[in-house]
């Protein structure tokens, strides 16, 4: 082959190759613009059904709802299964053709839904992804474990003696209730106080649990590492903090009052490690014989039982309410104070003594005897 043969074959090949190289981009960028086309074109139909789904859901006439549970994770074909088993539709099959056909697959909400029988396919399957019924629950910080229970059974949510059976004999796997002694209210102090929703069939183990987890957040890892540096275990932070709940009724008392009880439990005195604390007397009466008692007697004081912080030294054997997050804050970070006593005022707020002759003319001043 002469010279110019080869130079021509050589830029022969080297053309073929630019317009393989050419073909391949333009090849890859189509293929590219198509699928981003394509992702684009099915997150706006999805958009679409879901806005569709939401805005037009059917009215259930009144006394004719059905309350049917979309569990977790449930496929197209459970569901459809289940619809039929319940007589809500005669024809699974069909379901699940309109169901792919329309996009419905995958959207189904878990949860408790109201729906009624002659309803049309898709109707049914517009209210099954929409957002599942809810009960909006507010439970206030200082309730106690029983409160809950009744509040929540007020709501037609729990059964209050199963709520209660269940608190005190099954496990929940949370670091904070590691070595939490058995007592008469196991999780008293660990039902977070917030605001919920939950699920018309959440159940009894299903909500406590959620109560839990929400402590289980606001706990935060810090709070162990302050109880240890306190010389404390958790459930002794949140005893502390149950009786702060109770006795503060302004925010900015809660720390002072964490520092009075603080320094009486690390007193020498026997007589100042009793806390004297009117609120484990009022949890006695309140929780174990249904009285609210709104003044404590001299009488109350002397009642035998094993919270009474009167009689007994130290922390009483468990919290008495479920406490705020200030106030666990509060029981965590005392004020460095010599504060040995305090008294109400009246308006809400205390007067804090560092002997017991000052506290006894604040309780003159203060009209308490």
């Amino acid at each position: 082959m002469s010279e110019a043969s080869a130079g021509y074959e050589k830029k022969n090949l080297t053309r073929r190759k630019k317009k393989a190289v050419f073909r391949l981009a333009l090849f890859l960028f189509i293929a590219a613009v198509t699928l981003a086309s394509g992702i684009y074109s099915y997150k706006y139909v999805i958009e679409e059904h879901a806005k569709k789904k939401e805005a037009e859901l059917p009215e259930i006439p009144e006394g004719k709802g059905i309350e049917f549970e979309v569990e977790k994770g449930s496929s197209t074909d459970a569901i459809a299964k289940k619809l039929a088993e319940q007589g809500l539709i005669d024809k699974p099959l069909l379901f699940k053709l309109i169901s792919k056909i329309n996009g419905f697959d995958g959207m189904y909400r878990a949860g408790t839904h109201i729906v009624s029988k002659g309803l049309k396919y898709e109707e049914l399957m517009r209210i099954l992804c929409s957002e599942p019924e809810t009960v909006k629950v507010f439970l206030q910080e200082g309730l106690t474990a029983k409160e809950i229970a009744a509040e929540l059974a007020k709501l037609k949510l729990v059964d209050a003696q199963m709520f209660r059976r269940i608190m005190n004999s099954e496990k929940f796997a949370f670091k904070f209730l590691e070595n939490i002694p058995q007592r008469e209210y196991k999780l008293e102090g660990y039902l977070f106080p917030d605001t919920y929703k939950f699920d018309l069939k959440a159940g009894e183990k299903g909500i406590i649990n959620t109560l839990l987890e929400n402590f289980d957040r606001k706990f935060k890892p810090e709070f162990y590492k302050k109880a240890e540096e306190l010389k404390m275990t958790v459930d002794q932070v949140i005893i502390l903090a149950s009786i702060i709940e109770k006795e503060a009724q302004v925010p900015e008392d809660r720390t002072l009052i964490s520092s009075v009880f603080h320094n009486r439990l690390n007193s020498k005195d026997k007589t100042l490690r009793r806390l004297q604390s009117c609120a484990t007397i009022k949890y006695i009466f309140l929780n174990k014989q249904g009285i609210e008692k709104k003044k404590i007697t001299e009488k109350d004081t002397k009642v035998s039982d094993p919270y009474n912080t009167y009689e007994h030294e130290g922390l009483p054997p468990g919290p008495i309410c479920s406490p705020g997050l200030d106030s666990i804050i509060a029981a965590l970070n005392p004020e460095k104070t010599d504060y040995l006593y305090f008294v109400a005022k009246g308006d809400g707020t205390h007067h804090f003594s560092k002997t017991y002759k000052e506290h006894q003319a604040a309780m003159k001043k203060y009209g308490v005897n």
